[in-house]
């Protein structure tokens, strides 16, 4: 059983420069409470891997408005102000990734694949410095694995042994990053008992779950 733990102490785990996978699709199943506590906690030079910028208060936008980002590696920034000017002040390196190859990225790291092999960027800057290897006669770019030392995981529910339910399209990126992250931390909406929770609905089994944020009362 999980002694769940509050948000500031899930918090107090990631250290300056650490590098966080954060659920989401413009803010959509993104674990709001650890993002505001982490941009609150005025950590810097973390690195961030999250699908986009999503607005600067939505999803990764409070860590990015309180300038705790060195890094960002994610599909798209077209929403969120804050991310282009400090790509243009030179304060915030951006590493855009094509979304299909990001999942695909993460999904290796997560299952021990060496990287993924794709089509995606051959002949443009994208393919600058990295190896293209040919199969079949195809040309094919290797995109290597994406790993975090953290990934901070929103859920609707979980069980006192860790298991992690998603609600519809909030499950987005959740489940491939909870294999990703060396920590685990997980922030749901409810707490159950085991067996509230049906075998066929746990989307993150909770052998891959570190921590469990607790509940407000």
């Amino acid at each position: 059983m999980y002694q769940a733990l509050t948000v500031d102490e899930a918090v107090a785990l990631i250290p300056d420069g650490a590098r966080i996978m954060l659920s989401g699709f413009m803010g959509v199943g993104t674990p709001d409470r650890m993002v505001r506590a982490l941009a609150a906690s005025g950590r810097k030079e973390l690195t961030v891997i999250v699908n986009d910028a999503a607005r600067p208060d939505r999803g990764v936008g409070p860590l990015v408005a309180a300038r705790c980002l060195r890094k960002f590696i994610g599909s798209h920034i077209g929403l969120n102000p804050d991310v282009q000017e400090q790509m243009r002040e030179g304060t915030l390196e951006v590493e855009l990734v094509p979304q299909g190859t990001l999942v695909e990225r993460i999904r290796a790291a997560g299952v021990g694949l060496g990287g993924v092999l794709t089509p995606t960027g051959l002949g443009t800057k994208v393919a600058e410095g990295k190896q293209v290897i040919e199969v079949e006669g195809r040309p094919y770019l290797l995109e290597p694995p994406l790993r975090a030392d953290f990934a901070l995981i929103a859920a609707r529910s979980c069980d006192y042994v860790g298991n992690l339910t998603y609600m519809l399209t909030a499950t987005n990126f959740n489940p491939i990053m909870a294999l990703a992250g060396d920590v685990v931390i997980a922030e749901p909406e409810e707490i159950v008992p085991v067996g509230m929770i049906p075998p066929d609905a746990v989307k993150t089994p909770g052998a891959l779950v570190d921590h469990v944020i607790r509940r407000v009362a």
